[in-house]
This record gives structure tokens, C-alpha cells and sequence, in this order.
């Protein structure tokens, strides 16, 4: 039977719940038992993929188009098992269902309440992801913090299911703070007494307690805190502050959380195999080359709003041995100031996706910037589109050519909508999501970094490239080397003259692995080193699975 593992948070938001999940998930995946991540977010959004950027980071995308939040991406880059609709529910989503549900005449005419009806429709999203992927372990992360309002009836209904499904195959995690308070020159456990106090009168008591902290929990305070919170001193484990979050899977199995979930739920206790976890980790503190990439964004305050495509980056850096510095550049600064001043001296250049006109300006100067003087360039989604429209202005001699979206009065819709498009009102989930093919021409920078003749990556986007132009752009010099399968569909573009410029219209950040890095990325890394480092050894790929 499946076993299930609840991670709650105390004390403070951003605690690191989704990470610590993503480990545990590796862990237990090094000793060959399957997982499958399921978040569970209290906010009232059906899903976050009309939400602001800035408020809420990057939306991630899943294979059959499930708009998430960004922890999936962690879940799916840490476990290398992918993620879909069914791990990502929200408040809203619950509440959408029960509503439906509820006018339909489910309920027989009896009033609708949050207990029983939301928590057992919280309850059934749980079990329908053991259902459907029949894992060894599914491990819910219950986001917000332990004391919110909105978070009630998801720890009301994860409390229930102790009692549905027996109490040996339910683990209740608590991740807390232990801060050090410089002043007194102690940590203080307080905060975290409080936090379990606060999940007890809820009626759940935690099994483990996972303690944040800047450094190492003396024996003394966890033995403090295994009192206070009724927790054995073995499952009071330290998760020390790392320099990377890759490192985590490692610091927690050091501490023995993987043996400690693997006791409580009554499973067999196997010798882990993270040797290759180990081995990437090690290259990540020992570079042999340096390399500054500019991400020329319009969300750029907040690094979270590109948080796949920065770790896709990172992956291609394990495998080229590369030292990555990142130079964020907000691409608004290169409408009113020269590309020069924010750009000179960058290795490469990566304009990423986003939505709106605010910025797209500043993002095509970036571009022709790559372009002239011969600077590696890598375009995403909108970063695709700004190069096509870069082209058109100043290769294609169509003064004013723009996308659709950003001026829908110009004479040279070089991005369009696309047909089924046109009479879309409502913006939810009404994009073109998830994974679709994609063939590859032969004898072209794609195929050369793919390896293949097709591939399948992921796409959020309504614009499309306007094949009424396309003629004028092969004419140009530039190759269309990626297209759907009837052709019909522009999915990557490239400039054969110049060291690496290549720009897809799909969002392949979301398929990198720390083992495995996107084909697309560790190519753009390799020729932003050997920009600089010509004699450079790049080519080794990272040995890691």
C-alpha cells in the first residue's frame, strides 16, 4: 500500500517546505522506491498562471499543461519523475469542484460546509494521485504556515486521513525555524515550541521535526526540543543553511532523515546509492572556467520569476565545469540607456518568456546586441519572438514589424495570434500548454545540441510565428530548424552565421536535470566559455543519472 508523508511549515513563510520535500523524494528514490509530490497551495486562485510574477514567482508547466506552482519544478528536477495536474490543487480549485459538484445536485439538497465537503474533496485529490501513479510514497507539502486561516482545511483533512487509511502508513513533517539570536549568542527553540503547539491544537503531532537553522543544532536543544514536542531526539534532524539547494539531499541524509521516515512508516530499510548525487555536487564547488551570463527579463527584482530557467543554467554549468555568474539586466533599462552599458563584457546572452509590451523593447535591443557583436544568444518563448521581430526591423527592413500582442495596428504582424485564439475571453489555462512535438531539420545547430530528429518540450504561449513572412526570413540568412510535425508551426529559429544564436518558442528550462541538462543550455554554456576560454575542454558531459 501506499505510504503517505505530510510536510507542514512553522513559524515562517519561505521556510523551505517544497525543498525539503524535493529531498526526501531523492532520498528515498536512491533506495528504488517511486515517489510522487503532490502540493497543496491555500490560495483562491484556481491556479497561478494569471497570478503576477512579482507576488508569485515562476509559473512551471507540466507535461499535459497544468500551469503550477514553481515547487513542482524542484519536485520534478530533485526526483527526476514527472509532475502533472494532478500534483498541483489549490484552495480555489477544491472550492471550483465542490461548487460544480454542489449545482449539479451531488449533494442531494444537503448544505454545503467546509467539513465534510471540502475536506473530503482535499482528501480524494490526495488518494487519486496514489491512485494513478500507485508510488511507494506520496509526500504532500501543505504550503503557507502553520497559524494561517487559509491553510485549516488542508491540515483538518490530512488529519482525517491518518484515521482512513491506518496511522503506519501517515507521517506528519514539520519543518520550523531554530534562529540564533546574535545578542544572546544562543539559538532559541521557542519559536519552534510555539509552531508545534500551534499544529498540536489542530489535532496533529508531528512525527519529525526538520529544524532550519543558519548552523549546526547542538545535541542539547534537540534533546530541549524532543521534550517540548513530544518528537524521539532521532527525528529532530538539522537542515543547515547550504550554499546550494542541491546539497540538501545530502546534509538531510546525513542527518538520517531517510532512515527515520523509513522506521516510522514500517518500510524496509535500504542502502541509498547517491555516489552520482555526490559526484554533481563536487563539480558544482570545484569550476574550471568562468562564465557571466546576462538574463536581459523584465521581472528581474525577483529571481524566482526565472527560477527554472536559472537552474537550467546551473545544470549546464555542473556538466562544462563552469563557474556561473548571472548578470540580471532589466530590459526596460535598455529602452532609455545603450545595450553597451548594461551588456559589455558578458559571455552570453538569455532573453527569457514573459507577457505584455512592458519591456520587449529593451529585450530586442539586447538581441541585436548579441547579434552584432557576436555574443552567444539564447531566446525562450517571448525571447524567441523579440529575436524574430529583431530580425524583421533590422534585417528584414520592415520598419515598425511587431507581434500582434504588443501593437495590434502594425503593418507587419510578424508574431500573430493564433487561430484558435481569436475568440478566447477568459485568460486561465487558455494557452497553448504542455508538451508538444517537435521535428527537427538535419544538419543545424538544433539537431547538432538534440541528437535527434524529434523531440517533445513544453510550451505556454497564445502568439505564434506569422508564416507570412517566413520566406523573407529563410531569404535573410536565417534557418527555421525546428517545426511541429506538419510544419505548419515556427518552434525554433538560428543564425548560422554566428558562434550560437538560437532561439525556440517553447520553454525548454522546465526538462533540465541537475543529471541532464537541456541540450539547448549546455550548448549555450559551452560556446559562452569558449568565448572567452577558446582552449576550453567542454565537451565532457556530466556523469550523473
Amino acid at each position: 500500500m501506499t505510504k503517505f508523508i505530510f510536510v507542514t511549515g512553522g513559524v515562517v513563510s519561505s521556510i523551505g517546505k517544497g525543498i525539503v520535500a524535493a529531498s526526501l523524494g531523492r532520498l528515498l528514490k536512491s533506495r528504488d522506491y517511486s515517489v510522487s509530490i503532490l502540493k497543496l497551495d491555500p490560495y483562491i486562485n484556481v491556479d497561478p498562471g494569471t497570478m503576477s510574477p512579482f507576488q508569485h514567482g515562476e509559473v512551471f508547466v507540466t507535461q499535459d499543461g497544468a500551469e503550477t506552482d514553481l515547487d513542482l519544478g524542484h519536485y520534478e528536477r530533485f526526483t527526476d519523475t514527472l509532475m502533472s495536474r494532478l500534483n498541483s490543487v489549490t484552495t480555489g480549485s477544491i472550492y471550483q469542484a465542490v461548487i460544480t459538484s454542489e449545482r449539479r445536485g451531488d449533494y442531494n439538497g444537503g448544505t454545503v460546509q467546509v467539513i465534510p465537503h471540502i475536506t473530503n474533496e482535499i482528501k480524494k485529490r490526495i488518494l487519486l494521485v496514489a491512485q494513478a501513479t500507485n508510488p511507494s510514497v506520496v509526500i504532500t507539502e501543505i504550503g503557507g504556515t502553520v497559524g494561517d486561516i487559509e491553510s485549516l482545511p488542508f491540515l483538518e483533512a490530512i488529519r482525517q486521513l491518518r484515521k482512513e487509511v491506518g496511522r503506519q502508513n501517515v507521517l506528519y513533517m514539520h519543518v520550523t525555524l531554530v534562529p540564533y539570536i546574535a545578542s544572546a549568542g544562543e539559538m532559541k527553540t521557542k519559536p519552534t515550541q510555539h509552531s508545534v503547539k500551534e499544529l498540536r491544537s489542530i489535532g496533529i503531532q508531528p512525527d519529525i521535526l526538520v529544524c532550519r537553522s543558519d548552523r549546526p543544532v547542538p545535541m542539547g536543544l534537540k534533546q530541549k526540543m524532543s521534550e517540548f514536542c513530544d518528537v524521539p531526539v532521532g527525528c529532530v534532524i538539522t537542515a543547515q543553511d547550504a550554499s546550494s539547494i542541491y546539497e540538501v539531499p545530502l546534509i538531510l541524509e546525513r542527518e538520517g532523515l531517510a532512515e527515520q521516515t523509513l522506521d516510522l512508516l514500517q518500510m524496509e530499510q535500504r542502502q541509498p546509492n547517491l555516489e552520482k548525487w555526490q559526484t554533481m555536487v563536487e563539480r558544482l564547488y570545484s569550476p574550471k572556467h568562468t562564465v557571466e551570463i546576462a538574463i536581459v527579463g523584465k521581472y528581474v527584482r525577483l529571481s524566482d520569476a526565472y527560477l527554472s530557467v536559472v537552474e537550467a543554467l546551473r545544470h549546464a554549468s555542473f556538466a562544462t565545469y563552469g563557474d556561473l555568474r548571472l548578470r540580471w539586466v532589466n530590459s526596460e533599462d535598455l529602452e532609455n540607456e545603450s545595450a553597451e552599458k548594461y551588456l559589455a563584457g558578458v559571455d552570453g546572452v538569455l532573453v527569457p518568456g514573459g507577457f505584455g509590451t512592458r519591456g520587449v523593447d529593451g529585450k530586442i535591443a539586447a538581441i541585436k546586441y548579441a547579434r552584432d557583436r557576436q555574443i552567444p544568444f539564447l531566446g525562450l518563448c517571448l525571447g524567441m519572438q523579440c529575436a524574430v521581430i529583431e530580425w524583421a526591423r533590422n534585417v528584414g527592413d520592415l520598419t515598425g514589424a511587431n507581434s500582434a500582442e504588443f501593437d495590434p495596428s502594425t503593418n507587419y504582424p510578424v508574431i500573430n495570434l493564433l487561430p484558435d485564439q481569436q475568440d478566447v475571453v477568459d485568460l486561465g489555462g487558455t494557452m497553448r500548454l504542455g508538451v508538444y512535438p517537435c521535428h527537427i531539420l538535419p544538419n543545424t545547430l538544433a539537431s547538432q545540441l538534440y541528437q535527434a530528429e524529434v523531440i517533445d518540450e513544453r510550451h505556454r504561449h497564445r502568439y505564434e510565428f506569422n508564416n507570412t513572412y517566413r520566406q523573407l526570413l529563410l531569404d535573410s540568412g536565417y534557418v527555421i530548424s525546428g517545426t511541429s510535425p506538419d510544419g505548419r508551426l515556427v518552434e525554433i529559429v538560428e543564425l548560422p552565421q554566428h558562434p550560437f544564436f538560437i532561439a525556440c518558442q517553447f520553454h525548454p528550462e522546465f526538462q533540465s536535470r541537475p543529471s541532464n541538462p537541456h541540450p539547448l543550455f549546455k550548448g549555450f554554456l559551452q560556446a559562452a566559455i569558449a568565448r572567452n576560454h577558446p582552449t576550453a575542454n567542454v565537451q565532457t558531459p556530466v556523469e550523473v543519472s
